[in-house]
């Protein structure tokens, strides 16, 4: 399978690899193949970590080493619009439900183990790391309702302050300076996920291995939740999370 270069291209001047899975996405899905079969085979095949796409910037590779598969499945969808059926393309694009079950082994055979364990980085980087911030937001909101509050609090410093030691705005200066970025207002969706990886490597140096674990644990639980609650049972490969507890 490719390995993905880090470089940003411009779709004007796609490289071999990109062109390539592009390629294998039309002609397995003409040639009557699930789909979804067909765009994993074309994940494997991609090699750009990013690239710009009709005035859009597309990272799919974050710090290098966390692999935003959704979004370069969304890019390869739109090379075969109107190919697919329109119901489940927008479950596994909007909601991360794929139209089939595979195991772990299978879509690693089809996107290749590098990418494979990039996208388990982002994973455990971007997905959980994001529930864990809202596990401790509900944890927050439950014990201020026991204590007679009301109304819901939206400050998620509290929450970054029982996780980082620090708040929100604190963690994102520090990440902005480490990365050398400018200090904006204003904090697009590619920048988030660049952050949230950040948090969840700054997390992985600070704390003990105990609080690691739990800290998972917890984010893992509330993510189950929200999928039942959504109707949604498996993510990309259907054992990377047990079902015993699903």
């Amino acid at each position: 399978m490719a390995e993905i270069n880090n470089q940003l291209v411009s779709s004007a001047s796609t490289s071999p690899g990109d062109a390539e899975a592009i390629r294998h996405l039309k002609q397995a899905v003409a040639g009557g193949k699930h789909w979804y079969i067909a765009l994993l085979g074309s994940i494997g095949l991609w090699t750009s970590a990013g690239e710009v796409h009709n005035d859009r910037t597309y990272q799919y590779l974050i710090d290098g080493e966390a692999f935003d598969w959704l979004l370069l499945a969304e890019r390869l969808c739109e090379t075969v619009d109107g190919l697919l059926p329109e119901d489940e393309k927008n479950a596994l694009l909007f909601h991360g439900i794929p139209p089939l079950e595979l195991s772990a082994v299978e879509v690693r055979e089809l996107i290749g183990d590098r990418k494979y364990g990039e996208y388990l980085n982002y994973f455990y980087g971007v997905t959980v790391e994001e529930a864990l911030l809202l596990a401790v937001q509900e944890e927050i909101d439950k014990e201020r309702r026991v204590f007679g509050y009301r109304v819901k609090h939206e400050s998620p410093d509290e929450a970054y302050r029982r996780i980082y030691s620090a708040d929100r705005t604190v963690m994102l200066k520090r990440f902005r300076q480490e990365k050398g970025y400018s200090q904006l207002k204003s904090t697009s969706i590619t920048e988030l996920k660049e952050f949230t990886y950040w948090l969840f490597k700054y997390r992985l140096k600070q704390c003990e291995k105990a609080r690691i674990a739990s800290d998972t644990t917890k984010a893992l639980e509330y993510l189950k939740r929200q999928w039942r609650q959504k109707g949604i049972f498996k993510m990309l490969a259907a054992d990377l999370v047990p079902d015993d507890k699903v």
